[in-house]
């Protein structure tokens, strides 16, 4: 067995700590999640540094951690000063319209901004009747398959227009799958919170009624920020410009904010902490899966744009997406004697092998939502809403319960319409 397939073991130790010590051993996991995910990390850190020294690829790997961790501490920092409260029923329309909303403004806030400015408000207005699955299609619908339109909605279409993909290629190209799939699972989250609804008891629904609907938001003066960090998206030169950017808009947020925004949000840096320090083992420990799965791209037979559907999914599922874009578009590229280097032959691929190019960012965007770790915005969710006492679903829960059920056969639906 290889090295590298041995140094992916702290990975899958990581993956499985996350899902089975915050269910058997809650209190353990709360106090040493910290020192698990670096000492893990440091496992693969102290490899790449003596044994077969790599630095060029462990700065990669620390310069990603520093904009990945910025963009969602900028985000999260000026998210927490805009205070919106919806009065009235939670009823399940007015969730969906929430829901709906998020879809569409992920991809112009990006799916990290989108959740964290929804979030709030949307379990503030279910909090007499949260259950589960409220958290889970949020993280389904506005944490990933909402971002799908636009460059700037999820990281790996970002790193695709950097490469040189058309702004608009994915709007054009990509609309109907993104309207299909936010049309099923908003049906399906209503059917089921419809459902729910309607087994309320009489008590909750008086605590629940109001006297018509009111719309409360306070804090508008952090779309500055927001803009600010939204823009920074674009900047690749010089390093860490886009970060220093990001990392002053949330400073400007905290000194232009009013204390008592800050207090009805509940505001605190718990739920950033913790997913700063887990994901910083993540981004560690997942560098010999992803060099692997590089040198290997080849046994993928990415010649195939069902093959690139599962491949990229899959791994997506378990791997952060956008290194899993980059290593999958680059070996269907490959596979067609293209480089993903060159922008006028990343062009021309998006030009001549159209389906391709749908099929991994279809792929890399969508199967985020499988697991907790598929893309940054369902962890925070996740993070945040536990630090609001909602119940969610554990690591393995989450999957078997729903999206095992619920967003495999779409995709599986998706890839027999689309992809096959």
């Amino acid at each position: 067995m290889s090295s590298e397939l041995i140094l992916i073991v702290p990975f899958v130790v990581l993956l499985l700590s996350i899902a089975v010590f915050p269910l058997i051993l809650p209190e353990f996991w709360h106090k040493n999640y910290p020192r698990i995910s670096i000492g893990l990390g440091f496992i693969v850190l102290l490899y790449y540094l003596f044994v077969e020294p790599d630095t060029a690829q462990l700065l990669h790997t620390f310069s990603e951690y520093i904009s990945f961790i910025a963009l969602l501490f900028s985000l999260f920092v000026v998210s927490g000063g805009i205070f919106i409260k919806v009065k009235g029923k939670a009823t399940p329309l007015k969730n969906v319209l929430i829901l709906f909303l998020g879809a569409v403004i992920a991809n112009l806030f990006g799916t990290a901004g989108a959740s964290m400015l929804l979030i709030r408000p949307f379990i503030e207005s279910n909090k007499y009747r949260m259950h589960p699955y409220h958290i889970v299609f949020f993280i389904f619908i506005v944490g990933n398959i909402g971002g799908s339109l636009s460059p700037v909605g999820d990281p790996p279409l970002l790193l695709g227009y950097l490469k040189g993909v058309p702004f608009f290629w994915v709007m054009e190209r990509l609309f109907v799958v993104w309207a299909g799939a936010v049309f099923i699972l908003i049906l399906l989250f209503f059917i089921i919170d419809t459902y729910y609804y309607h087994r309320i008891d009489e008590k909750v629904q008086d605590e629940i009624e109001y006297s018509g609907e009111k719309i409360n938001v306070l804090g508008l003066v952090n779309l500055i920020p927001l803009a600010m960090i939204i823009g920074s998206v674009f900047i690749t030169k010089p390093v860490f410009v886009r970060e220093i950017i990001m990392l002053s808009a949330a400073f400007l947020s905290l000194k232009i904010t009013k204390k008592e925004i800050h207090k009805r949000n509940h505001f605190n840096y718990e739920p950033i902490k913790e997913v700063a320090l887990l994901f910083l083992g993540i981004f560690l420990t997942m560098i010999p899966a992803l060099r692997y799965i590089s040198v290997n791209s080849h046994l993928f037979g990415l010649d195939n744009v069902g093959n690139v559907f599962w491949a990229g999914g899959v791994l997506t599922s378990f791997l952060d997406n956008a290194p899993t874009y980059l290593n999958i578009l680059s070996g269907t590229m490959g596979a067609f004697n293209l480089s993903l280097n060159n922008p006028l032959e990343v062009v021309k691929f998006s030009n001549e092998y159209p389906l391709y190019l749908k099929a991994v960012s279809v792929a890399c965007v969508y199967f985020g939502a499988m697991t907790y770790i598929g893309n940054a915005p369902n962890f925070m969710i996740k993070t945040f809403a536990e630090h609001k006492g909602v119940k969610v679903p554990g690591f393995f829960e989450y999957m078997y319960k729903y999206s095992l059920v619920i967003l495999l056969p779409l995709f599986v639906l998706i890839w027999l319409f689309f992809y096959r």
